[in-house]
């Protein structure tokens, strides 16, 4: 059986809305994108490539996978690119039929029982990188195995909260 892990840059204050940068995610007229990218050094990076080293297949949601296949295909000779562009890719989406980027497949219909039976089958963990409302569904059907949460040392005060998330479906199960 496969872990699914979740992969996700925080803010102090538990933002993890556009890391990257304000293109990113602009829901609710959000202008802190790119909160991440000062953060990012040397260390980080060995940090990072230690994680990505080891095999996976990405699981991520609709608007998560637009953002990276809008980027990574196109970035050359870097180790992530080659990583994100060469292994399968899961993309749960209600609006999409078709995906352009290689070695990605649709889960649209009867989500919770698509990923149980992908999590079933032998193969490398699937992690969950972004993907907010992704990550609320897995845990609310309680498919989630480990949750990776990089702080960074940043506030910004409002934006999609991690723990908002994680708070919404305990008090759903209480």
């Amino acid at each position: 059986m496969r872990k699914i892990v979740i992969n996700t840059f925080i803010t102090l204050d538990g933002v993890m809305q556009a890391p990257g940068g304000p293109e990113e995610d602009p829901t609710g007229n959000f202008k802190y994108g790119g909160w991440s990218f000062h953060y990012w050094d040397e260390m980080m990076g060995k940090t990072m490539g230690e994680f990505m080293d080891k095999p996976f297949e990405l699981l991520l949601g609709r608007k998560t996978y637009e953002i990276f296949a809008s980027h990574w295909p196109y970035v050359k000779g870097d180790p992530t690119a080659d990583k994100f562009n060469t292994t399968k890719k899961y993309v749960v989406t209600k609006s999409l039929s078709k995906l352009n980027w290689k070695n990605s497949f649709i889960i649209k219909n009867n989500v919770a029982e698509e990923i149980k039976k992908l999590k079933a089958t032998d193969g490398p963990e699937l992690q969950v990188h972004g993907s907010s409302k992704l990550i609320k569904a897995l845990i609310n059907d309680k498919l989630v195995d480990e949750i990776k949460i990089w702080t960074f040392p940043v506030t910004v005060g409002k934006g999609k909260q991690l723990f908002n998330l994680l708070m919404l479906n305990h008090q759903a199960q209480v």
